[in-house]
């Protein structure tokens, strides 16, 4: 019986460090994207390389708690909720490894928008805007992970509707600023792509959430309609 116990114990305290990590791994991604943002708007050529070099941080994160699921479905066998935790964070680690390449991808964006040398940047507001919702969603996320918030992850995943319109419209309103002066068509493409990974940044945050709900309630509301979410 003690040993069973200790086992037990044991199982447990390594089910909470993967929890642990994969939360930290969540603190370093939402860092580049915030610190890519940054360097957009600073050009700050350090920074930029910074980003650009810490990208294996995260892959190496990825691939250690990759492993550690992997230990713990051979060794402990899981079932149940600890089935559908451990399936979830494998996933949800890909997602955030996935967000860290968007946050490389904006670094490496900014690092060519400031060589050419490209002056103010276009709807750099409107930028920094759907990056702040994009966080807000990626920490929200990671929050109702942490304290396997059902109602705080449906928020997360009805808000990424918003993240969405947001990108429309700067694409619209950058083709118009193309075909308005075709010396900023470079420019104005680079900040597209950058708009873009935000929004990618958002649908992963988005999946993260789901993952949230799959854990508790064992329901893949993946391609459910975010309005009918825990009716």
């Amino acid at each position: 019986m003690a040993v069973s116990e200790h086992a037990s114990k044991q199982y447990d305290l390594d089910l909470d460090s993967i929890r642990s990590r994969v939360l930290q791994m969540g603190g370093l991604v939402e860092s580049q994207i915030r610190r890519a943002i940054e360097a957009l708007h600073s050009g700050d050529r350090v920074l930029i390389e910074e980003i650009i070099a810490n990208d294996h941080k995260v892959n190496a994160m990825e691939v250690a708690i990759d492993n550690d699921c992997s230990q713990v479905i051979v060794k402990r066998q899981p079932a149940a909720n600890d089935l559908r935790l451990i399936l979830a964070i494998i996933k949800t680690v890909t997602d955030l490894e996935r967000m860290g390449d968007e946050a490389q991808k904006i670094a490496r964006m900014a690092r060519s928008i400031h060589e050419r040398g490209a002056g103010q940047l276009p709807h750099m507001l409107d930028v920094r805007h759907a990056a702040e919702v994009a966080l807000s969603m990626l920490r929200r996320a990671l929050d109702a992970f942490a304290r396997l918030d059902v109602a705080a992850a449906a928020e997360v995943i009805r808000d990424d509707a918003a993240i969405d319109s947001e990108f429309r419209s700067m694409l619209r309103q950058l083709i118009t600023y193309m075909m308005e002066d075709p010396r900023t068509i470079s420019t104005a493409l680079e900040i597209i792509w950058i708009a873009k990974a935000i929004e990618r940044i958002g649908d992963h945050a988005k999946n993260m959430a789901e993952y949230v709900i799959y854990i508790v309630k064992g329901t893949d509301i993946r391609h459910t309609d975010p309005k009918k979410l825990l009716d």
